[in-house]
């Protein structure tokens, strides 16, 4: 019986396959070469996420895989209309990144908490004024999209003491829906976006939200680009309608040296992306590899991506150890909130 043979959009380093030596027929494509590629492969490996190729190529000619797995979170470069209409599987990097990016995230709190961007401009001028901190324990936050992201981030900043909203698209047990987005945000010490990039999200973070933020709220944002308004945070931000912002993503990345986002006040642009931590590349590759394990002995694969929603739903939380999450008791979902995918 033959190999099924994989294929892989390729990047620099490539993946790490050895477990599959023996089992898989494995073939390497760029972005030239992938079309041609295409109809004899039984399984795709997007290794190179941030490549647009899947998706100039799927609506060639020919037999398409059955299953396509890409390394990245956000599907948006993968999926085109064929693809979605198809039956082919599609999978995601789910539980790669979740625990690395949240790390960022409780850190940038911190930061903000104990004015560290302040204590750094203070030691390049030489000066030790002294500054006040303030404790994140009994502050409150809002993390914006209840998938595995925004659930690790609950789970992080819960520990630090602060007391947690989630804000999933729609109401249950220990997540808000969007209805009550707007309520909370204007009373949260920290608004953390952690929204896939839909239709629904493009955007959403707007001159109107930006506006509803207390003075002394700060905004991080490990989302996607396209979900900020970038010039209605920046005037924002200007007009100090609130304390600081970070983010790990940008348009254009990384900014360049003359991009005018380097100056804008109380904005820290950090490292992007937050979830590449040390070993991303292999758990990466193991992730995948346990996968094609599982879709090799014809077992379903878990967490597959909604093509029509362009991500994966969140299961029902539970509330798990039964510690509530939340601030109050989420209503029943309603009109007049901006809509938040997870």
């Amino acid at each position: 019986m033959p190999q099924p043979v994989l294929l892989v959009l390729d990047a620099d380093p490539s993946p790490r396959l050895g477990r599959l030596t023996g089992r898989a027929e494995v073939r390497y494509a760029d972005a030239r070469t992938l079309a041609g590629l295409l109809p004899d492969a039984d399984a795709l490996l997007v290794w190179d996420a941030g490549s647009d190729a899947v998706r100039a190529a799927w609506p060639g000619p020919g037999r398409r895989p059955r299953w396509v797995h890409t390394a990245g979170v956000d599907v948006e470069r993968v999926l085109c209309p064929e693809l979605v209409a198809s039956d082919t599987v599609l999978t995601n990097a789910r539980g790669v990144f979740e625990r690395a990016v949240a790390e960022q995230v409780a850190g940038l709190v911190l930061a903000f908490a104990q004015d560290l961007p302040g204590a750094l401009e203070l030691q390049r001028q030489r000066n030790s004024r002294p500054r006040r901190g303030r404790q994140v324990a009994g502050t409150r936050a809002v993390v914006v999209g209840a998938g595995p992201v925004g659930r690790e981030i609950t789970r992080l900043l819960h520990g630090l003491g602060v007391t947690v909203a989630l804000v999933g698209r729609t109401a249950r047990r220990t997540v808000h829906g969007v209805a009550d987005l707007d309520p909370l945000a204007a009373r949260a010490d920290w608004v953390i976006g952690a929204v896939p990039l839909t239709g629904g999200t493009r955007g959403m973070f707007d001159r109107r939200f930006f506006g509803l933020l207390q003075p002394s709220a700060h905004f991080v944002h490990v989302g996607r680009a396209a979900c900020v308004v970038r010039a209605d945070l920046a005037d924002a931000l200007e007009r100090r309608w609130f304390a600081g912002a970070a983010l790990d993503v940008s348009e254009d990345e990384p900014p360049g040296g003359e991009d005018p986002w380097w100056d804008v006040p109380g904005l820290l642009v950090a490292p992007r992306p937050s979830g590449d931590a040390a070993g991303w590349r292999d758990r990466l590759s193991e992730r995948f590899v346990a996968l094609y394990e599982r879709w090799e002995r014809g077992e379903p694969l878990p967490d597959a991506v909604d093509k029509e929603r362009g991500y994966v739903p969140s299961p029902d939380l539970s509330g798990g150890s039964g510690s509530p999450l939340a601030l109050s008791p989420p209503p029943p979902d309603g009109p007049g909130a901006p809509p938040v995918s997870g």
